[in-house]
């Protein structure tokens, strides 16, 4: 897109371009993590970053104990019922537009 074309688009035709629901689900979607990342002690928070920096992504450069570690700091973010908090809340925004 050339920079004459951007400019000559509203600020209202712009907006119309975003992809609002994406950005709602994103939104919803991070409050329901956030609330669990803060459920986690302030000790379990560090140390899980630290051992997610020193991992660089990978499992295999943490030590056995560490990945053991990891498991069992990820286990009390409670993926599961985080899953099932999004899954009832696209439900209920489905109803709301069906009504």
């Amino acid at each position: 897109m050339t920079k004459s074309s951007k400019q000559g688009k509203s600020k209202l035709e712009r907006a119309k371009g975003v992809p609002w629901a994406v950005l709602l689900q994103v939104g919803q979607a991070s409050v329901v993590f956030g609330r669990r990342w803060r459920a986690l002690s302030a000790k379990d928070r560090a140390r899980l970053t630290r051992l997610t920096r020193e991992s660089k992504g990978r499992l295999g450069n943490l030590s056995k104990k560490e990945r053991r570690e990891l498991r069992k700091l990820v286990g009390k973010l409670d993926f599961k019922r985080a899953s099932r908090e999004l899954v009832l809340l696209r439900r209920a925004r489905r109803r709301r537009k069906r009504s």
